[in-house]
């Protein structure tokens, strides 16, 4: 073929001859010079020039770094841009040059250092991650999960033991099949009128009695439960609604309850929601102090505080039973700001003088100063000194400041509102501006097993003494069971008047299926194994399945006093939370979510302690 007939010619409209065949031979020879040496130039920048393959992967295959410039830069038309094609190909061949010579080093060392560096070098990216990503709930770290010791337990040797725990067993059976039957997917079941209950604690929030009974079926082994329970998380939980929640409850039940059921079982649905949901739970604390409110819209974050809490205040209860879950958060999530969050809290404390080193139910989150001073361990003030106990248990021990403010607080208690009645029981009043209000609640009957919980971290000479303590309020909180018609406690009861340990108002005389009592009773036989707290305990299941079962449930009673039950017709979601695990785990061993690796929650959720290591990986968990 002629050469000619190879180039792109074209005649021209004053050409005579528009014919290649007119050129004379040494013209020809002269476009053939021109031709190839135009051909050596182009083949030649392609495949000699440095780095010559991202300079294909360029051109071919718009590889990200050329885009980039090419979004970013100048104009191509720009006389400019000469300048920054030049610099780009001066970093396209410093790159090219550094990475022959890091090849180069791998190359000289042996498969065992490689495969360290490439370990090295994955911790960096999954650290990395952990910050880049840390706030998108749908775009979690990696967590190589790892199940804590005893999530679930062996049978009891003991034939009366294993008998009695298989009963708590088909009890939660009835409570969880009569929700499932006739309120599925409500918060809460109506056993009497067989049909759904919705608290406004949790705005327009569905499913409370379903999360918050994750972990109780999960380490009863009823697995077929929690498989439909958790298809239902993943279809039906929604967190996107314009509504306004309690921060509190929506914390220690749905946060509470999805973080242990992940630790449990692992399954990456229930890290994902606790983690979005705690993320739309974060504009409570926008607050001049940073405590944050009690109330708040999880659609448009604003916040508020109950309209009844003194001058505005934020409730001690509230704002200070946060810590745990949003220890896991962060830990979870490699979000910082949710532990930033909870120590923030405890500055804001640590400045306020106490009222004989007491801490107030009532904080004003703008002014950063104490409400009326009104002091309890029962409601409003409770879990606020169970938490400060356990965040220094779940940190391995290492949070010496929650420690410390616990044992400053529990000294406190003993000397302002701890008393002897004149018969003999040990009970825990409740403090107004300096008076004393000899009363105590059901929900102060956690104490017992908090003290116990903790006696063995107080100074040596205070240990025997606080479980000596903690004996004497179970005491107590079992005899405001003993002396009522119905072997149940009520609500609160008082030392005055003549009385002991029995309800004397009429709005005080109601059992709602709270666990406190149960908590106790478990804490103390873990530690004393005195045969007396499975005993009693019995006897709470025996009053339970003779005046709180019905067909659709368990119910709520008005007054314990009364011969025959009047049903609320009410069936809690902490009844399956925490009232039949605590009983279910006072007939278990206690290798049985063991306290060595096992922190409660408030609302008895179990969350694994965070082991100290040196990795601090966001799975050290054991």
């Amino acid at each position: 073929m002629p050469v000619a007939t190879l180039l792109p010619f074209t005649a021209t409209p004053n050409r005579k001859s528009a014919s290649p065949t007119s050129f004379r031979l040494t013209e020809k020879f002269i476009l053939l010079l021109v031709f190839s040496a135009f051909i050596t130039l182009c083949f030649g920048a392609i495949f000699f020039l440095p780095d010559s393959s991202k300079l294909l992967s360029g051109v071919f295959f718009h590889s990200s770094a050329v885009e980039t410039n090419t979004r970013t830069g100048p104009d191509s038309s720009d006389p400019g841009s000469a300048g920054n094609d030049e610099r780009v190909l001066q970093k396209i061949k410093k790159d090219h040059e550094n990475a022959l010579l890091e090849a180069k080093d791998i190359l000289k060392k042996g498969p065992g250092e490689i495969e360290i560096e490439i370990s090295k070098d994955k911790n960096k990216v999954l650290k990395g991650n952990t910050v880049q990503r840390g706030n998108d709930a749908n775009n979690l770290p990696f967590v190589e999960y790892q199940r804590p010791p005893g999530a679930t337990g062996h049978e009891p040797l003991d034939p009366e033991t294993k008998a009695r725990r298989a009963k708590i067993k088909e009890m939660m059976k009835h409570a969880w099949d009569s929700y499932r039957h006739y309120a599925w997917g409500f918060n809460e079941l109506k056993p009497v009128s067989k049909q759904g209950h919705s608290s406004n604690l949790f705005g327009s929030i569905k499913g409370a009695t379903i999360v918050d009974a994750l972990d109780t079926l999960y380490m009863m082994e009823m697995f077929e439960e929690f498989d439909a329970a958790t298809d239902w998380v993943e279809k039906n939980l929604d967190f996107n609604v314009n509504a306004e929640v309690s921060v509190f409850e929506v914390n220690i039940r749905f946060v509470g309850g999805l973080l242990s059921a992940y630790y449990l079982s692992g399954k990456e649905v229930y890290r994902r929601k606790a983690v979005e949901l705690g993320e739309k739970l974060l504009p409570a604390f926008k607050t001049p102090t940073g405590i944050p409110w009690a109330l708040l819209n999880l659609k448009s974050g604003v916040g508020r505080n109950w309209p009844w809490a003194s001058g505005g205040s934020s409730i001690l209860a509230e704002y200070g039973t946060l810590h745990l879950e949003f220890m896991h958060l962060s830990k979870l999530s490699g979000n910082p700001e949710f532990a930033q969050k909870v120590m923030n809290i405890r500055k804001v404390l640590n400045r306020l003088d106490k009222p004989q080193g007491l801490y107030p139910n009532y904080l004003n989150p703008n002014s950063g100063q104490w409400g009326q001073h009104h002091v309890s361990v029962g409601g409003l003030g409770d879990s606020f000194y169970e938490y400060l106990l356990k965040a220094w248990l779940m940190s391995d021990k290492t949070d010496d400041e929650g420690k410390k403010m616990y044992y400053d607080a529990l000294q406190a208690i003993e000397t302002n509102l701890m008393r002897k009645s004149s018969g003999g029981l040990t009970y825990i009043a409740e403090w107004k501006g300096g008076l004393l209000e000899h009363k105590m609640g059901h929900l102060t009957c956690f104490a017992g097993g908090m003290i116990a919980l903790g006696a063995d971290g107080a100074p040596s000479d205070k240990t025997g003494h606080q479980m000596e303590q903690a004996a004497e309020i179970a005491r107590t909180c079992h005899e405001s069971y003993a002396r009522t018609a119905l072997k149940l406690g009520p609500e609160a009861f008082r030392f005055d008047g003549g009385v002991e340990a029995i309800a004397t108002r009429q709005n005080e005389k109601y059992f709602i299926l709270r666990p406190e009592v149960i908590e106790t009773y478990m804490y103390m036989w873990r530690f004393t194994h005195d045969p007396k707290y499975r005993e009693w305990g019995w006897e709470a299941v025996q009053a339970l399945e003779q005046h709180c079962r019905v067909d659709g449930g368990y119910s709520g009673i008005r007054d314990v006093y009364a011969s025959t039950p009047n049903h609320d017709d009410v069936q809690q979601s902490f009844y399956l939370a925490e009232t039949l695990k605590y009983l279910y785990l006072l007939f278990s061993d206690d290798d049985h979510l063991a306290f060595d690796h096992w922190v409660f929650n408030t609302e008895a959720h179990p969350l694994p302690v965070i082991k100290k290591d040196k990795t601090d990986l966001p799975n050290e968990v054991e």
